[in-house]
């Protein structure tokens, strides 16, 4: 466990504040703005890293009477937070990759091309 106190915590970390992260606003500073805007994969790699991951998605359907069985990859991103939510959706949306949402916490990225995308950018969770 690492702990640290310094004063300027805050002007460095200015969405840190009382009480639980999806109960409050989650604002960027506009510097912070600037960064995400110039580096939005490292602000993606870094999201998916601590609140999301890359699956194999399993399915069976129906096909002619037959049971067919598929398999592809997919990202899942969770957070309780619509703030965070909402970052991590408009800097996919800057970078052209195609998400949805899973439930009212969960986007998940599955169409091939945005898989390849995030695949090439984000690398896996080590």
């Amino acid at each position: 466990m690492v702990t640290s106190y310094h004063p300027h915590w805050p002007d460095l970390f200015p969405q840190h504040g009382p009480g639980k992260k999806h109960e409050r606003p989650i604002l960027l500073a506009p510097w912070q703005q600037e960064i995400v805007g110039t580096h939005p994969w490292e602000f993606i790699r870094g999201l998916i890293h601590s609140d999301g991951c890359r699956i194999t998605n399993r399915t069976t359907r129906l096909v002619d009477g037959e049971r067919k069985h598929y398999e592809y990859p997919r990202y899942f991103f969770t957070n309780l937070s619509e703030d965070i939510i909402r970052l991590f959706t408009d800097a996919l949306e800057r970078v052209h990759v195609e998400w949805r949402r899973a439930n009212n916490r969960n986007i998940s990225v599955a169409r091939k091309d945005s898989v390849a995308l995030m695949d090439a950018h984000v690398g896996p969770k080590h």
